[in-house]
């Protein structure tokens, strides 16, 4: 039977409807466990999950015990997937992550011995004290998804995911992110402290159990991917992509900034905006999803000069926030 272009094209659009209305359920499941782990902070909460669903990473900077590797933890149990922490120190050594090759004496040959970012979500915690070279053993995982070492380069598993947190107070004996390193994560945010009735019901939660006891398995390993091939399908709109590329051009273009956003900043922008939408509910972007992702995806790659405040602090999201206010959205 003859399908004419209009009928086809109701199809795929039914089609399309149905699978969003499938991951961005399976999205909020999800919310919704970390939401009962990270009480109170739901924006943070769906930063993490577009930097997730995106197949970015992501950088928290914040104080300590405001909840950056509970967050982690409920992350990996609410979609059942490995899990690995990795304190960062001085003393850390590439092959401490990555793995290294040992003599088997009875098979007289090297075998490998996994390190821990052979896992589907990688908790990089105080990353800004490990140095730049135990740092540099991350970009290869982060950008390409594998890791090379004595002639071989081995795949990671999928999903892989990088949550990475810093203090931005304690900077002695640290080792600030590189550019190189730091433009590799897709989204850099704080938590914040929670507000006095949040607080309230963490204390009132800790009577019982830690707030992590209450987090229940919503989701698959596989589901997660099932999450992220949807965002590449998520329809995007050359107003969109017009309004993207004039934002990044004003970071290129303003003689107050050391230097603007490089392309994999715009890429970040545009797939972390998809992202957004499918767990939004919709299967097309509109303006708003760049404009609320703008600060967190871009205010870390750009610096002001004679600015003694680091990437992505208040000063990149001043920035932003004036180059926002100054682009016009063309529909």
């Amino acid at each position: 039977m003859f399908v004419g272009p209009a009928a086809q094209a109701t199809r795929d659009s039914a089609h399309a409807t149905r699978d969003t209305i499938m991951v961005t359920a399976l999205a909020k499941q999800l919310a919704n466990q970390l939401s009962a782990a990270l009480i109170g902070k739901p924006e943070v909460v769906r930063l993490l999950l577009v930097g997730l669903f995106g197949r970015g990473h992501v950088l928290i900077e914040d104080l300590p015990g405001l909840g950056k590797t509970t967050l982690a933890r409920a992350l990996a149990q609410a979609v059942s997937c490995k899990f690995s922490r990795v304190q960062f120190t001085p003393d850390l050594l590439p092959t401490d992550i990555l793995g290294t090759s040992i003599f088997n004496q009875k098979e007289g040959s090297f075998e490998f011995r996994e390190g821990p970012i052979f896992a589907n979500i990688l908790l990089a915690d105080e990353i800004n004290r490990a140095t730049p070279r135990t740092q540099s053993a991350l970009l290869e995982a982060m950008s390409e998804y594998q890791v090379s070492g004595d002639g071989v380069s081995r795949k990671l598993p999928q999903p892989f995911f990088v949550i990475a947190t810093q203090n931005p107070i304690e900077h002695a004996g640290t080792y600030p992110l590189p550019e190189s390193q730091i433009d590799r994560f897709m989204l850099k945010f704080e938590i914040g402290y929670p507000s006095v009735d949040d607080e309230k019901r963490i204390l009132f939660e800790h009577q019982r159990a830690d707030t992590l006891s209450g987090v229940n398995q919503v989701l698959k390993r596989e589901d997660v991917l099932v999450v992220q091939e949807a965002v590449k399908r998520v329809r995007v709109e050359q107003s969109i992509t017009d309004y993207i590329l004039e934002i990044i051009g004003e970071t290129r273009n303003n003689p107050k900034l050391v230097s603007g956003v490089s392309p994999r900043g715009s890429v970040a922008l545009l797939r972390a905006s998809q992202a957004l939408a499918v767990i939004e509910g919709r299967d097309f972007v509109v303006p708003d999803d760049v404009k609320n992702l703008a600060i967190p995806v871009l205010s870390h790659r750009v610096i002001e000069r004679g600015s003694f405040d680091r990437r992505g602090g208040k000063s990149g999201q001043d920035v932003i926030r004036r180059i926002l206010g100054k682009v016009a959205v063309n529909t």
